[in-house]
C-alpha cells in the first residue's frame, strides 16, 4: 500500500457537512509553492476521491487551502466584508510514505480547527 491524502469539511456552527467548498492542494519546496490538485466538497463535505491519490503521493510539506468565503456567504454566516475567514490555509508535513493522511477542517464563521484523522 502507498500513502494517500484525504480531507473533508464540517460546518461546526450548523452541525453539518460543508458542501461546495473549493479546496486547493499545494506542494512546498523551499520558497516554491506548486499547485498539485483542486477539488470541491460533495454533499457529505468530502471529496469524491483522495485529493492526493496513491499513484501521485510523495512525502513532503503541503498546504491545503480551503476557500470558505463563498460557502459562508451562501449559508448566511459571512458577516460584513472583509470576511474574518475567507481562505483557510493548513500547512502540514507527510513523512510516512505508506500512510493514509487525513486532514479535515472543522469550520465556523469565526474559527476553525484541524487534526490528523484516520
Amino acid at each position: 500500500m502507498t500513502g494517500y491524502l484525504t480531507t473533508h469539511v464540517l460546518d461546526t456552527a450548523r452541525g453539518c457537512p460543508a458542501e461546495g467548498i473549493k479546496i486547493s492542494l499545494f506542494r512546498l519546496e523551499g520558497d516554491a509553492r506548486s499547485l498539485v490538485a483542486e477539488t470541491v466538497t460533495n454533499d457529505d463535505g468530502r471529496t469524491n476521491s483522495p485529493i492526493l491519490p496513491a499513484e501521485r503521493f510523495a512525502t513532503g510539506t503541503y498546504e491545503l487551502v480551503f476557500h470558505c468565503g463563498d460557502y459562508l456567504r451562501a449559508t448566511g454566516q459571512a458577516g460584513a466584508d472583509p470576511l474574518f475567514l475567507d481562505a483557510v490555509p493548513i500547512r502540514f508535513g507527510m513523512s510516512e510514505a505508506e500512510s493514509h493522511y487525513h486532514v479535515p477542517l472543522l469550520l465556523s464563521p469565526y474559527g476553525y480547527s484541524t487534526y490528523r484523522g484516520s
